[in-house]
């Protein structure tokens, strides 16, 4: 379009003129009147202000920063009533989500990166501040101390002075007491006695008196220059800081308070616990010891070793990229867990575990359609709560398998807990639809009380429907699973050294210590050094979950190692290092520091032992010594046994171990009066041979509720039995009769039951018992008979009691035992 003026412009754009010359004006084109022209680049500049002027106008006028929506939904759910008939129950279920512009939580977003960014500068502001006040502090204190250290000189020159002077005079003394002496002992020579001997002088200085030895006295010496000693008493006594690390022996204790050992075990008897000097105390114990002495307990950490180790090690500051999701599968025992993980890796795991139910933690890469994703299932017996805890604790998502025809039961409940405790989402997998007693609606009703509420009722936890036995709902669990792994937005670096953490371990004939690792970030590869809790060694050999050896693991990766020097426990921490000497350090230190533990812990625990038999009297003990196959296996089973204990009987587990049953096992379990029991081990030759020669009782289990079974049929022998009582029969006094042989003797009726010669008795009256004792004489008429039945008379004397009343009961009872059990 040719150039034209500025009412041209305006007739075509159908504006007042002078419209037209205020929008140019506020676009920044500068003209004159409406016979001016403009050109197609002034046409374009003003169309590009129009927009954006009327594009922010629309944005901040029109546009709405936040959007709620609502929903309402009715639904009907049929309930079965007691009496048979059911009825019909309305379900509203209101849903409000809101939605908000993106810009307006951008803006939020910078204005607390801004508030941050302020806090962070502020902080640092403080942080050079106090660095400065310390820098002056220091130097202050530093002057302080030059200025005292000159004065001490000062001090010492004065007194090196002062002494000087005094030995001077003393030797000036002692020549002018040797000159007199001379002289003394020329004068008696020439005064002969009458007795023809001589006079005797006593020297008057200190060399002729006799010293008494005196008390010795603690006291500070000061060396002056020329040798020369001074002593000062202490003013005030002498407060130490004593460093406290996590065990010490008792000695060391007092050698850190610069005392003796005799008064640290005084004040310990003192406190009720017995020690000798190489006893361990535990931390707790010994601060109390220190402030009890006066002195300033420091508690300290031991890791400072592992900290270095840890910090040396070079962390790749690589991009993070996405990873698989950690999934583990929770629920109640024979609710069809591992046979749902089967169905979709297509494998068979139930039937290879003992008792039908699964005892070990099995780590699972599965590749699916839908993506790749780890599986750890879980046991889901009640033994197996710490094993299903560590789950809990390394996983990402949580797949909990719930029966559709069995409902919520107490391990079900139990996973939900771990789940929130540790803070990963749930999908409810309702298991078993496909048997004609499975009732969907009743898992939500159920696990809605434990507020886990479905989406459909307007929660936030998805609920799939599966069945592990013909496979429907599985790819629905898998979508929804990917589909809550994309909302958390899992990444890791999967360059440079490894991480992660030990799933289970156990200890294998020919392979040696063999541990299960889930990989968190980083590579793994075959021949690095790892540290795992207090066990180290070199990666020999490295396998999949099928057994395939592999070179290298990255993140969300569970894999199979050889070449550790221990079995490490479930749970602990893996870390691969490049210094192997500073990792063994580590591990050593690990193993020194968990054994000084225990051993303080147990020994602070005998005294109370002790004072707890005292009170309680004599108590039984069950003995037990426990080796499975691996670590996690053992830690259930000791956890499961030792909460057996009754009030009369104590079950104590005194070693665990994972492998085989050895001699030196048998040796202990003898020296303890224990019971071993093999869980999935068994004894080697030595150690059968040790059996026969010691007579120690061994039993073998496959599985724990069987072991648990046993341990609780033993406790139950060993518990006292119940005594109860009887009522066998009721007699009412009609009469009272004086006996010259048998004192007061009472004419009853007998009203109920029986009353018996050899059984004791009571004497009620008004229905409150005023006598318990035996009876004297049972006669019918003249007779002397052992038992009374009801609806007749007879007459009772009762032993030591002349007191007995017309209208008074006499009750007769029996004792019985009754075994109990746990």
């Amino acid at each position: 379009m040719a150039e034209v003026t500025v009412a041209q412009f305006a007739e075509v754009l159908k504006v007042p003129v002078e419209r037209l010359l205020t929008q140019l004006d506020e676009a920044g084109l500068k003209v004159s009147g409406a016979e001016d022209t403009i050109s197609d680049d002034a046409k374009m500049e003003l169309l590009t202000f129009l927009r954006r002027s009327h594009g922010k106008k629309a944005a901040d006028t029109t546009a709405p920063r936040k959007i709620t929506l609502k929903r309402k939904q009715q639904t009907e759910l049929r309930m079965k009533a007691s009496q048979g008939r059911a009825r019909t129950v309305n379900v509203e279920v209101r849903a409000k989500r809101t939605y908000v512009k993106r810009d307006v939580l951008e803006k939020k977003a910078q204005e607390q990166r801004e508030e941050l960014e302020k806090k962070r500068v502020a902080e640092e502001e403080r942080r050079q501040e106090e660095a400065q006040k310390l820098e002056l502090q220091r130097k202050e204190q530093e002057e302080a101390r030059r200025i005292a250290e000159e004065q001490q000189a000062k001090e010492r020159a004065d007194e090196a002075a002062r002494l000087k002077a005094e030995q001077e005079q003393a030797e000036r003394q002692r020549k002018r007491r040797e000159e007199q002496a001379r002289r003394d002992k020329k004068e008696a020579k020439a005064k002969p006695t009458r007795y023809g001997r001589k006079e005797l002088h006593v020297a008057t200085g200190k060399s002729g008196q006799r010293r008494i030895k005196k008390p010795r006295r603690r006291r500070t010496v000061h060396v002056a220059g020329d040798s020369q000693h001074g002593f000062e008493m202490p003013t005030a006594p002498v407060v130490r800081e004593v460093a406290i690390p996590e065990a010490l022996t008792v000695g060391e204790l007092a050698q850190r308070m610069a005392i003796k050992a005799p008064e640290v075990i005084r004040t310990l008897m003192n406190m009720g616990v017995i020690a000798t000097i190489n006893q361990s105390l535990d931390q707790d114990t010994a601060t109390l010891v220190v402030e009890e002495l006066g002195h300033t307990p420091m508690p300290v950490s031991e890791t400072e070793i592992e900290d270095k180790l840890i910090e040396s090690q070079v962390v790749v500051d690589a991009e993070e990229k996405p990873r698989a999701p950690v999934v583990t599968i929770m629920g109640h025992v024979d609710h069809g867990k591992t046979s749902l993980l089967d169905y979709i890796r297509s494998t068979r795991v139930t039937e290879g575990e003992a008792g039908g139910i699964t005892q070990h933690i099995g780590a699972y890469h599965v590749k699916t359609d839908k993506g790749v994703i780890t599986f750890l299932d879980t046991p889901g017996h009640e033994a197996f709560t710490a094993m299903r805890a560590r789950g809990a604790q390394v996983t990402d998502i949580v797949i909990l398998v719930v029966a559709a025809d069995d409902g919520v039961k107490p391990q079900t409940e139990e996973a939900v807990k771990h789940a929130r405790a540790a803070g990963v989402p749930m999908v409810i997998a309702v298991n078993k639809i496909d048997l004609e007693a499975s009732d969907p609606d009743r898992v939500k009703n159920e696990l809605s009380a434990l507020d886990v509420i479905p989406e459909d009722w307007g929660g936030d936890v998805m609920f799939v429907s599966v069945s592990a036995k013909t496979g429907q709902g599985i790819d629905d669990l898998l979508d929804a699973v990917l589909l809550q792994a994309e909302v958390l937005e899992l990444k890791a670096v999967d360059q440079g050294p490894a991480a992660g953490v030990v799933i289970e371990s156990s200890l294998e004939k020919g392979r040696g210590a063999v541990a299960t690792l889930l990989v968190s970030r980083g590579e793994l590869r075959a021949g690095d050094t790892i540290l795992a809790g207090k066990e180290v060694g070199r990666i020999r050999a490295m396998f999949d979950e099928s057994g395939e050896e592999i070179g290298a693991a990255g993140p969300s990766t569970p894999v199979v190692v050889l070449g550790l020097s221990g079995t490490p426990n479930a749970g602990d921490e893996m870390l691969v290092v490049e210094d192997e000497r500073k990792a063994k350090e580590v591990a050593t230190l690990r193993q020194g520091r968990q054994r000084d533990v225990k051993l303080a812990q147990q020994q602070a625990a005998k005294l109370e032992d002790v004072f707890s038999q005292m009170q309680e009297g004599e108590r039984h003990s069950v003995n037990l010594l426990i080796k499975a196959d691996v670590q996690g296996s053992s830690e259930a089973l000791s956890q499961a046994l030792t909460q057996l204990s009754h009030d009369e009987v104590d079950v104590k587990v005194i070693s665990t171990g994972v492998g085989g049953i050895t001699e030196s096992d048998v040796n202990l379990a003898a020296a303890s009066n224990a019971v071993v029991i093999g869980f999935n081990v068994r004894a080697d030759a030595a150690a059968r041979a040790a059996i026969k020669e010691t007579g120690v009782d061994l039993h073998y289990y496959s599985v724990i509720y069987e072991a648990i079974d046993e341990v609780k049929k033993a406790i139950s022998g060993l518990l006292s039995p119940e005594i109860r009582e009887q009522i066998v029969g009721l007699a009412e006094v009609r009469e009272v009769f004086r006996s010259p042989k048998f004192g007061q003797v009472a004419g009853c009726m007998v009203a109920d039951g029986y009353v018996r010669r050899n059984l004791p008795i009571r004497v009620l009256r008004d229905n409150v018992v005023i006598f318990e004792g035996e009876l004297d004489s049972l006669r019918r008429f003249k007779d002397d008979v052992n038992e009374v039945r009801a609806g007749t008379e007879c007459g009772i004397g009762v032993k030591n009691y002349n007191d007995i009343k017309v209208g008074d009961q006499l009750e007769c009872f029996e004792r019985q035992e009754v075994a109990r059990s746990v």
